[in-house]
């Protein structure tokens, strides 16, 4: 069982990381393999639009998004980490998610004719197990954490619940203190938990 995390934040080691680590850890005690992305010193830049992807079932775009699309494409479940700026996630994990989704549905679909419905045959993701979770000072999560539930459902993932939004509250004043928030802590834990639970039932059916 794999299970990838990415983290959206500029900082290399900020709360965002950190809340990932600590739901690394937790599902490393259950048997799983782990590895962390970070996009801060990545170069991805956004989806052009142009649908070369269509003809070659693959972003066209060359940059460091092509290695990162196929560690997404190994994992069994991918948590996606954002800090919360104005409400919502950061530019390199917006550009990372739209070309994700965008080339990944091309991979798995034909183009139709203008006339021509779809019956979609699925996407890159179809049956991964996808996790949010968002920090934030105090407030701003809401569509933050939107934004992630929204790409995995339509990108044919598998959601987990939790006893709680995915949620970290830390970083006043820019202080990586992720650590001192034991409810969102606890949170993580049960995330990584109840996702290694799902990846794990979905393989037996």
């Amino acid at each position: 069982m794999r299970l990838l995390a990415i983290c959206g934040s500029p900082r290399e080691s900020g709360n965002t990381r950190r809340y990932l680590e600590l739901a690394l850890k937790e599902a490393q005690t259950l048997g799983a393999e782990t590895e962390l992305v970070w996009l801060g010193d990545k170069t991805i830049h956004g989806c052009k639009g142009c649908y070369g992807c269509v003809q070659a079932r693959r972003c066209v775009i060359e940059d460091d998004f092509q290695p990162i699309l196929a560690q997404m494409a190994r994992a069994d479940g991918i948590l996606l980490g954002a800090p919360t700026y104005h409400a919502s996630i950061p530019c390199e994990l917006k550009a990372l998610l739209d070309r994700a989704g965008f080339s990944g549905r091309w991979a798995c679909n034909e183009m139709k004719k203008a006339d021509e419905g779809y019956t979609w045959q699925g996407s890159l993701f179809s049956g991964k197990v996808v996790a949010p979770v968002t920090v934030a000072r105090r407030a701003g999560q809401n569509f933050a954490f939107a934004q992630l539930l929204l790409w995995a459902a339509c990108n044919d993932c598998v959601i987990p619940g939790n006893t709680y939004w995915n949620v970290g509250v830390a970083g006043k004043g820019g202080a990586v203190d992720a650590d001192g928030d034991s409810e969102g802590v606890g949170i993580m834990q049960g995330m990584a938990r109840r996702m290694v639970r799902t990846i794990e039932a979905l393989n037996r059916t």
